[in-house]
């Protein structure tokens, strides 16, 4: 089955940071993961850009509302290749495409009595463009943006979603990994033991002038997250594009967990309105604090993916945000934890048992795949151990648990460079008697650096690539593929590039 994965379109009203950069690498990742254990994936970005919020921000600016999400959308565009996230599809909002779909799926809900017109006087959270019920405030207040939200009377249009609550509690507890990880699908179930209210999905236009007008009601216009989810479907051709079909039968979404709501709630409610089958699964992340602090523009601690990468290099933000936070929970930022990782896992582990081992095979086997004789028990547990670990890496892949794949990966690196101290084949090399071991050795070492970049090729693609290169594997090649031993042909020329992860001082020192 094709993966056809997502991640939120991001809300153009601020800048890309460290939320959305952890985002778009956990979804990069899972593709080339999925392609690199043989599936068909289509990774979709893109940014919503329409609501209260984008309005505000633009005449803050001091400019139309088109130039400044042009300008702001634009930026999410950039910000993906220096970390070398590679999406197949970005969808925006404005796009005269997804406009069109927007529009003909209100009109298929209005036409089969989904949506209907009354009068509505609610708290309305400017931050979270939504009413909220009484139950959702904490103190009074959103407990999202910890302000008051305000008393609004106006006529709207409203999407029949209580119709649809008891199909969609059974449809969640029928499909135990349709919302992942576990606390989020229980987080839903607690909501929906109360009766869901109807979703106002419109806004006046003598309020809100920005949006998609209601195709049957020219004096309001789309409420944004009515809006922003269908682009889901209008991004892969609904109705009847050509690849529609077999890609949503795979769907899965990427989400933060502020969005669980529209995503979990809304959306699902949506789909069956449609007439369309829920999407396959949505994966839910937490929070990235910085130190122990929350993002935020007026402390000034946002993130910025530009700098991360500046600072330490792509391979190297992507390996800290995937091997620092487990998925589903919060985690910290620091420059000094990133640095501790640069310099600890990568330059200490798996750059030096790479630049050694490479560095051996070029002196001893003049750059060369030996050719082993008959393993003894220390060969075995690492040939083993590195066998095992790639199906134990693919297991937690296929989980999402980004933090317990990579944790096998580092076993096995901390168990080769182990082995190199037992061996020393320094030692060998001066003992011709020993050259049927040392080749043993050093072949038994190049083996388990296969696996190694085998594994780290979804991870960090850049320094996979160069290890790929130095060990003369071919660039493409499937996980399957390289589940056995005894793969590099023997004669095979390997060679000692630069050190790939060499150690580096903090940023701004000398």
């Amino acid at each position: 089955m094709t993966l056809y994965l997502t991640t939120p379109i991001f809300y153009v009203n601020a800048q890309p940071h460290l939320g959305h950069a952890y985002t778009a690498v956990v979804a990069d990742t899972v593709s080339r993961f999925n392609r690199l254990d043989g599936r068909e994936v289509f990774l979709q970005t893109g940014t919503d850009e329409h609501g209260d919020k984008i309005a505000q921000a633009a005449a803050t600016a001091g400019t139309e509302a088109r130039d400044y999400v042009d300008r702001i959308s634009a930026m999410f565009r950039a910000a993906w290749p220096p970390l070398l996230v590679e999406p197949d599809n970005f969808i925006r909002t404005t796009d005269p495409h997804h406009v069109a779909v927007v529009q003909q799926i209100l009109q298929k809900v209005y036409d089969r009595g989904d949506i209907y017109f009354s009068d509505y006087d609610g708290l309305y959270c400017k931050g979270c463009e939504r009413f909220l019920t009484e139950k959702e405030l904490v103190d009074g207040k959103c407990p999202d943006h910890l302000t008051a939200p305000e008393q609004v009377a106006e006529q709207n249009y409203f999407f029949a979603m209580s119709r649809y609550q008891q199909w969609l509690i059974d449809h969640i507890k029928a499909n135990p990994e349709f919302i992942t990880p576990e606390r989020y699908r229980n987080e839903v179930l607690s909501f929906l033991s109360e009766p869901l209210e109807d979703l106002c999905i419109s806004r006046p236009v003598s309020r809100l002038a920005w949006g998609i007008p209601l195709p049957f009601d020219q004096r309001f216009v789309t409420y944004v997250w009515f809006d922003a989810l269908i682009n889901y479907v209008s991004g892969i051709g609904y109705p009847d594009g050509p690849d529609f079909a077999r890609r949503w039968a795979g769907a899965e979404h990427l989400i933060a967990k502020d969005i669980l709501k529209p995503h979990a709630i809304f959306w699902p409610t949506m789909l069956k309105a449609m007439g369309l089958e829920p999407y396959r699964r949505l994966h839910v992340h937490g929070y990235w604090n910085v130190g122990e602090t929350k993002m935020s523009k007026s402390i000034g601690n946002v993130v910025r993916p530009e700098e991360m990468v500046a600072a330490f290099g792509a391979d190297t933000i992507r390996y800290f945000l995937l091997r620092e936070m487990s998925f589903g929970l919060d985690s910290s930022y620091s420059d000094e934890a990133v640095l501790a990782r640069r310099n600890s896992d990568l330059a200490n582990d798996l750059g030096n048992l790479f630049a050694r081992s490479l560095t051996m095979v070029k002196n001893f086997a003049d750059s060369q795949v030996p050719a082993p004789g008959p393993l003894n028990d220390e060969d075995r547990e690492l040939r083993d151990a590195a066998l095992a670990m790639l199906a134990e890496y693919r297991r937690q892949m296929q989980a999402w648990s980004f933090r317990q794949a990579l944790e096998a990966v580092w076993e096995v690196i901390g168990r080769a460079n182990r082995y190199i101290v037992h061996n020393a084949p320094w030692e060998l090399a001066k003992d011709p008697a020993q050259a049927q071991r040392l080749a043993t050795v050093l072949n038994t070492l190049l083996e388990t650096l296969r696996c190694i970049t085998c594994a780290l090729k979804p991870v960090m693609p850049a320094a996979a690539g160069k290890m790929s290169l130095a060990l003369g594997l071919p660039p493409e090649g499937r996980l399957a593929e390289q589940q056995s031993w005894g793969l590099l042909p023997v004669g095979n020329t390997v060679t000692l590039g630069e050190n790939m992860f060499p150690r580096i001082k903090a940023p701004g020192k000398k």
